[in-house]
C-alpha cells in the first residue's frame, strides 16, 4: 500500500479535517496566563539585555513626567513670578534643563528600541527555528493526515501574526505603566481635586477592553484559520504538479473562484479585527481628550471659591501632564488587547510544539552495533495498522515473519494494496509496528537510535522528489562534504554523468521545481546517485521504475543493479521481469506472506505469483490495437 493511498483523515479541501481539529483544539486552548508564563520562558536567554531595557524603560518614563513639572515652574517663577515681573535667567535655566530632559529622553528612546527589537526578533526566530525542529521529529502519519499548507501556516503567519507582541510588549507595558503611575503622582501633588476628574471613569474603561479583547481573540483565532486555507490552497494549485493538474483539467477558473471564496472570508475577518474595538478606542480617546476642558471649568469653579493652591502654572501643568496620560494609557489598553488576540495565536503555536512524536528514541537507544549482521532484516510476528484505520478494518499487515540475510536481494510482490510497500516504511521505523518486532542487524529496531538506523539504510522511491537546486547541490543532499570526483564517481554508477555533462552547465544544471526540467528516468538516476553517495548497507527500493517507459526502465535498471551489488536489497515490485534475478522473492497477499522462493520455485508452485507473471506475460505480447 503506497503512501498516497493513505492520506490519513485530514486531505479533505476547504474548511474540513485538520481545521475542525484545530477548532477543537482552540476550544481547549490554555488561559492567558499560563500562555503568557510559557511566552515569558522564551525571554530566558536574553536577561542581560532586558535587564538593560528595563532600566533604560523606568529612566525614560520617568523622566517623561519632568518637562510638565518645569513647564509649572516656567509659568510661576519664570513668566509669572509674585514679584509682576518675568525672570529672564529662571527661565532660561528651566528651558535648558527641559531641552536636556528631552534630548536625554530621546537617546535612550533609541537605545531602547535596539535592544527590544533585537531581542523580539531574535525570539521570534528562535520560536520559528523550535517549531521547525520540531515539526521536522514528528513521524510520517502526522504529515500524511495534515496539509503542507496548514503547517506553513503555523511556521509563517502564526509566528510572524506574534512578533509585534514579542518585539514590543515589554518595553511598551512597561514604559506606560510607570508613565501612568508618574503621571498619576504628578497630577495628584499638583492637585488631588483635579486629579479625581481625571480618573473617575477608568475601572468602567477597563472592564469595557477585557471585552473587546475577548471578541478580538475569537476573531484572530478564525482570521488564523482562514489564512490557513489561503496556504494550503497556494501550495497545492500553484505548484508545478497543481498547475498541471489544473490546466489538464481545465480548473483554472474553478481554482481562481476557490481561492477567490477564501479570499473574501479573509478579507471579512481581516476588517473585523481592525474594527473590532475601535468604538472603544474612539471613546476613551474622546474621554480622555475632553478632560483639559473639564478641568478649566473645575479649576474655574475652585477658584470661584478662593481655592489658594490653584495657579496658572499648576492648570497648565495639570493639563500637560493629563495629555501625557492620554498615550500611555490607551498605549497599555492596546496591548491588553494585542496580548488576548495574540494568546489565540501563541495557544495554536504551542499546540505544535506540544504534539509528541508517536515514534522517538528510548532512553537507552543504541547505534546500530558494528559487529552485529549489518544489513540483515526479519519481520517477528509483525501485525500493522495505520493510526487513522477504523478499528473494523483489516490490518495492513498481519503476523508477517521473514528473514532477509546481509548481501540478499530481496522482492515483494502481490497485488495492489496487499501490503508491499508498509514494509519498507517499517524497516527504516518510519512507523512502528503494531505487534511483534521487526529486527535490524539483530536488534529490535525500537531498541536503536532512529538517526543510526536510518544510516544504514538509502531509499529509492517512485516518486523521486528533487530540489529546486543544481544537479551537484541535489546530490550532495547525501554527502555534503562530496568531492567533485565523489559526484561524478556515483553519477557513473547510476548511469548519469554522460548525461549530465551534456547539459550546458553540467552539474550546476538547475533540475527545476520536484526536478520538472528533467526526464523521468534522468531523476530516478539522480536519486539513485544520490543514495549511492550515502553508501548504505541496505537499499530499499519502492516500485522504482513503475513510472518509466521501456527504454528508461531499462538504464534506470541497469543502475538499480550496479547500485544493489553487494548490498541487502529490497524491492518492491510491480513489474515481475525486474525482480526474476531475486535471491527470494515474498508474495505479499491481504497482509501476509503467501507465498516465499525464488522466481523458478514460485513459478513451479503454480499459485499467485504464477498467476500475475502469467497476466504480466499476456499483457506484454497482447497485440496494439489501433
Amino acid at each position: 500500500m503506497s503512501m498516497m493511498g493513505r492520506p490519513g483523515g485530514g486531505g479533505g479541501r476547504g474548511r474540513g479535517g485538520d481545521i475542525a481539529a484545530q477548532k477543537a483544539a482552540n476550544a481547549r486552548a490554555p488561559k492567558i496566563p499560563h500562555l503568557m508564563r510559557r511566552v515569558t520562558q522564551l525571554f530566558a536567554p536574553y536577561k542581560a539585555a532586558l535587564s538593560v531595557t528595563v532600566v533604560l524603560v523606568l529612566i525614560s518614563a520617568a523622566l517623561s513626567v519632568v518637562p510638565p513639572l518645569l513647564t509649572q515652574r516656567v509659568f510661576d517663577d519664570g513668566l509669572f513670578p509674585k514679584t509682576g515681573h518675568p525672570d529672564l535667567r529662571v527661565t532660561v535655566i528651566l528651558v535648558v534643563a527641559m531641552i536636556v530632559v528631552y534630548l536625554v529622553s530621546g537617546g535612550l528612546g533609541v537605545w531602547q528600541t535596539f535592544l527590544t527589537a533585537t531581542v523580539g526578533n531574535k525570539v521570534m526566530g528562535s520560536l520559528r527555528v523550535k517549531l521547525f525542529r520540531h515539526l521536522q521529529s514528528m513521524e510520517l502519519s502526522f504529515f500524511t493526515r495534515t496539509k503542507t499548507g496548514v503547517i506553513q501556516s503555523r511556521l509563517q503567519n502564526d509566528v510572524g501574526g506574534v512578533s509585534n507582541v514579542l518585539t514590543n510588549t515589554i518595553s511598551s507595558v512597561l514604559g506606560n505603566i510607570v508613565t501612568v503611575i508618574a503621571a498619576f503622582v504628578a497630577m495628584i501633588l499638583l492637585n488631588w481635586q483635579l486629579t479625581l476628574i481625571a480618573v473617575v471613569l477608568m475601572p468602567f474603561l477597563v472592564i469595557a477592553q477585557r471585552r473587546v479583547g475577548q471578541v478580538r481573540a475569537r476573531i484572530a483565532t478564525a482570521t488564523q484559520e482562514s489564512l490557513s486555507d489561503m496556504t494550503a490552497i497556494t501550495q497545492e494549485t500553484l505548484s508545478v504538479s497543481g498547475i498541471l493538474l489544473s490546466k489538464s483539467f481545465n480548473r483554472q477558473r474553478a481554482e481562481t473562484a476557490r481561492y477567490s471564496n477564501e479570499n473574501e472570508i479573509q478579507i471579512s475577518l481581516q476588517v473585523k479585527e481592525t474594527m473590532s474595538g475601535q468604538w472603544f478606542f474612539a471613546m476613551v480617546q474622546i474621554f480622555l481628550s475632553s478632560i483639559p476642558a473639564i478641568v478649566y471649568l473645575v479649576a474655574a469653579w475652585l477658584l470661584g471659591r478662593g481655592a489658594p493652591d490653584i495657579t496658572s502654572g499648576t492648570i497648565v501643568a495639570f493639563t500637560t501632564v493629563q495629555a501625557r496620560l492620554l498615550f500611555p494609557l490607551i498605549g497599555i489598553m492596546q496591548t491588553a488587547l494585542n496580548l488576548q488576540t495574540s494568546g489565540a495565536l501563541f495557544a495554536r503555536i504551542f499546540e505544535y510544539l506540544d504534539l509528541k512524536p508517536a515514534i522517538a528514541d528510548r532512553q537507552h537507544a543504541i547505534d546500530v552495533p558494528a559487529d552485529g549482521p549489518v544489513g540483515e532484516i526479519a519481520f517477528r510476528g509483525v501485525t500493522f495498522r495505520y493510526p487513522d484505520a477504523r478499528a473494523t478494518e483489516r490490518a495492513t499487515l498481519d503476523d508477517v515473519d521473514f528473514t532477509i540475510r546481509p548481501g540478499q536481494f530481496a522482492a515483494f510482490v502481490g497485488p495492489s494494496g496487499a501490503g508491499k510497500t508498509t514494509v519498507s516504511y517499517l524497516v527504516p521505523r518510519f512507523y512502528e509496528a503494531s505487534e511483534g518486532a521487526v529486527m535490524f542487524a539483530g536488534k529490535d529496531v525500537r531498541e536503536l537510535k532512529h538517526e543510526s538506523l536510518v544510516d544504514h539504510i538509502g531509499i529509492v522511491s517512485q516518486e523521486t522528489y528533487l530540489f529546486h537546486a543544481s544537479i551537484a547541490e541535489n546530490l550532495r543532499y547525501a554527502a555534503p562534504d562530496a568531492t567533485q570526483e565523489q559526484l561524478e564517481a556515483a553519477a557513473r554508477a547510476a548511469n548519469i554523468h554522460d548525461t549530465i555533462a551534456g547539459f550546458p552547465d553540467g552539474y550546476d544544471t538547475l533540475v527545476g521545481e520536484r526536478g520538472y526540467r528533467l526526464s523521468g528516468g534522468e531523476k530516478q538516476r539522480i536519486a539513485i546517485a544520490r543514495v549511492l553517495l550515502k553508501d548504505p548497507e541496505v537499499l530499499i527500493l519502492d516500485e522504482a521504475t513503475s513510472a518509466l517507459d521501456t527504454i528508461s526502465e531499462r538504464v534506470v535498471q541497469q543502475a538499480l543493479d550496479s547500485a544493489a551489488t553487494g548490498r541487502t536489497t529490497i524491492a518492491i515490485a510491480h513489474r515481475l521481469s525486474t525482480i526474476a534475478a531475486a535471491d527470494v522473492i515474498f508474495v505479499v497477499d491481504h497482509g501476509r506472506i503467501a507465498e516465499r522462493g525464488t522466481h523458478a520455485e514460485l513459478l513451479a508452485a503454480d499459485g499467485i505469483y504464477a498467476r500475475l507473471y502469467d497476466e504480466q506475460a499476456a499483457v506484454a505480447a497482447a497485440p496494439l490495437v489501433e
